[in-house]
């Protein structure tokens, strides 16, 4: 019995190397296109960078794991991974507008403002996982 789930190994391993590559590429594009420098910020100490990050993070896994448990191949996760990632980052500039000097207020370590920002990320990739499965 385990030599035959071996065969699904492969499998595993294609689709686990895809979410891996998916969420690292996401990480650095969301950080790239975000006016403060996350990372910086994050090693003096700003806890509101990391949350922040985080929480996008979060919002983009969630339907990342819902494409790779429902995908029918990697050409179909791969195409909802997109999905998932246009989503997300459309919703960091929806908050961008929504959030009066978002920047300034992440940099000056405003938590309630990132714990806002990180709980909108994530409410909205649960609402995009749940929709993929339809």
């Amino acid at each position: 019995m385990i030599v035959s789930d071996l065969f699904t190994l492969p499998a595993f391993v294609a689709y686990l190397a895809l979410g891996v590559f998916y969420f690292v590429a996401f990480v650095v594009t969301y950080i790239w296109i975000t006016p403060q420098r996350e990372m910086a910020l994050i090693r003096e100490g700003n806890l509101s960078a990391a949350i922040s990050l985080g929480g996008a993070a979060i919002g983009f896994v969630q339907p990342l794991a819902s494409a790779i448990a429902h995908s029918v191949s990697l050409v179909d996760l791969a195409l909802w991974g997109l999905v998932a990632w246009v989503v997300q980052l459309l919703t960091h500039l929806v908050l961008r507008l929504v959030v009066r000097d978002l920047r300034g207020r992440i940099e000056a370590d405003v938590r309630s403002v990132a714990l806002f920002v990180a709980i909108v990320a994530a409410c909205v990739g649960t609402l995009n996982a749940a929709a993929m499965t339809y």
